[in-house]
């Protein structure tokens, strides 16, 4: 898939096919400004500048609390919580593995959000690959 088919289908699979987009679209930007080749600390901060540009609520390097048994025992920082809706999980490594995508289940899981995105900014076009929390989950409505 070319990086204009995936923008036009950005958000099918994801309940925030908006912010999906507009993640994707910021993300398109950078890549194309800044191409592959450089570390992930690089796309971060041309990510943020470009978030920070369009308008878009994020929370760089979010804390996220980890529990083992009501016990925390440990905490991992998301690289970007959108809208307090989408984890972004940015890589910058020749090509995605399996692991990549558990990591972000563990993150939605650990956050209790249903959402994310795999950037990867080292292929030629963008690689993005949304991520679904496991089926069944349903996330809780904070709006009630």
């Amino acid at each position: 898939m070319n990086i204009s088919e995936e923008s036009r289908n950005a958000g099918k699979e994801l309940r925030h096919g908006g912010i999906t987009q507009e993640v994707i679209a910021a993300a398109i930007a950078v890549h194309r400004q800044l191409g592959p080749g450089f570390i992930e600390s690089i796309y971060e901060q041309a990510l943020a500048v470009e978030f920070a540009l369009q308008g878009i609520a994020f929370v760089r390097q979010k804390p996220i609390p980890l529990f083992y048994r009501d016990h925390q025992i440990g905490e991992h920082r998301l690289d970007f919580l959108v809208e307090d809706k989408i984890i972004v999980e940015l890589k910058a490594v020749e090509r995605l593995e399996n692991v990549h995508f558990a990591i972000v289940r563990s993150y939605l899981k650990a956050a209790s959000l249903s959402d994310g995105l795999i950037l990867n900014f080292s292929s030629m076009p963008l690689t993005v690959n949304r991520v679904r929390r496991e089926r069944g989950f349903e996330p809780p409505d904070l709006q009630s």
